[in-house]
């Protein structure tokens, strides 16, 4: 499960970030999770819950936002979103597509406690 690892690089950066802004404690933790991150959203849950224990966020909660597949098609220069892992373009049946977003995970935003 390389949620736990995710994590934990997760929770470094948060630490980096509260110690540059002076903050006691982290109250909230908003991320972004890309549909073909390969990031299970409940296992990485859980794996803050259990890790964020006696750190900076053993109070904080955790607020995932799920980035949708939004793809741009190189033939008829249309962007869309991918459904039901149908990776042909809706306009015009094309399958020369680039990838926008929904491929990573990135830290949003943090409510800090100073």
């Amino acid at each position: 499960m390389h949620e736990f690892s995710v994590v934990q690089s997760l929770l470094t950066l948060i630490e980096k970030n509260a110690i540059q802004n002076n903050a006691k404690s982290v109250s909230k933790v908003v991320v972004k999770i890309g549909k073909m991150s390969g990031i299970e959203p409940h296992l990485l849950k859980l794996a803050f819950d259990t890790f964020k224990e006696k750190t900076i966020c053993e109070n904080a909660q955790l607020e995932i936002i799920i980035q949708d597949i939004i793809a741009f098609c190189e033939d008829c220069q249309k962007e869309f979103v991918i459904k039901d892992n149908h990776f042909i373009c809706p306009y015009c049946r094309g399958f020369n597509l680039k990838i926008l977003d929904g491929e990573d995970m990135y830290l949003m935003s943090l409510e800090l406690e100073t």
